[in-house]
């Protein structure tokens, strides 16, 4: 079976005629497809609204009690069944779940080290069975950044993580393809200027830009991402706008592709 597993974010998910047009292309994307998604600026701005600030470490959210009851209403239910609804609407069978349904993605409390995120969840096993047995039966998983520790508890996970995971479980036994759809155009040398494009990065490349500093800050969990996910057996990992998905889909020249340096795939 060929799957597709596709994340995308808030910059889609907080403008509704953006994320319209997204779900338009989504819905022709060829082939077994899942929709991964967060919604991270939603939950902060509803946060806010009840008094419960965000506060961020490098990128990652610290998950108290409070912030978990947030992003759980607003990832696994507001935005969760807003995308269900929409994709029925363009003829597409989607269900809306989190980790805890199926028990499809369970997690660990992270450890504390030198930072204690709170409710946050790393990934430990992915339920592939029903997953395969949901993709066999034409249904479309929409899943979000919620897990659970198959104790009773919901942890707060790292979407992009989640898309890596899936894909990576998938890949043992189908050929899965992993897109990463964000707020740029691609990996970019000056991230100010959309039309300096990585076309293509390697883990030697990947190397030299983080040298240089050119890749930094968020971008380097992502393509850390990227390259595990290969490691482990993933096909192909792109990253770029939503709006040029339908683009990477056809292999024509669009946002970045990773793959594994040559001397890796022998």
């Amino acid at each position: 079976m060929k799957i597709s597993v596709i994340k995308i974010g808030g910059n889609v998910i907080d403008f509704p005629e953006k994320l319209d047009d997204f779900l338009a292309l989504f819905a022709k994307f060829p082939g077994h497809k899942i929709l991964v998604h967060g919604g991270g600026i939603m939950a902060s701005r509803f946060g806010e609204s009840l008094g419960v600030m965000p506060e961020m470490v490098d990128g990652r959210r610290i998950t108290d009690q409070d912030t978990l009851d947030v992003v759980t209403m607003v990832y696994a239910g507001l935005i969760n069944k807003n995308l269900v609804a929409k994709l029925q609407a363009l003829k597409v069978n989607a269900i809306g779940m989190c980790g805890a349904d199926g028990n499809i993605i369970r997690s660990i409390k992270r450890p504390v080290k030198d930072i204690d995120y709170g409710f946050v969840g790393d990934i430990q096993e992915v339920n592939t069975k029903l997953i395969d047995h949901l993709l066999s039966g034409d249904l479309l998983p929409v899943v979000n950044a919620i897990t659970h520790d198959a104790k009773g508890q919901l942890l707060n996970t790292n979407a992009d993580s989640i898309a890596s995971a899936l894909a990576t479980s998938l890949a043992k036994e189908h050929q899965v393809n992993l897109y990463f759809c964000f707020n740029k155009s691609g990996v970019l040398i000056d991230e100010k200027n959309e039309n300096s494009i990585i076309p293509l990065i390697n883990e030697d490349i990947y190397a030299e830009l983080r040298k240089e500093n050119v890749i930094h800050s968020g971008m380097i969990p992502k393509l850390d991402n990227a390259f595990e996910a290969l490691e482990k057996g993933v096909n192909h990992v792109w990253i770029g706008k939503a709006e040029n998905l339908h683009l990477a889909a056809k292999g024509k020249l669009s946002g970045t592709t990773i793959e594994r340096s040559r001397y890796d795939l022998y």
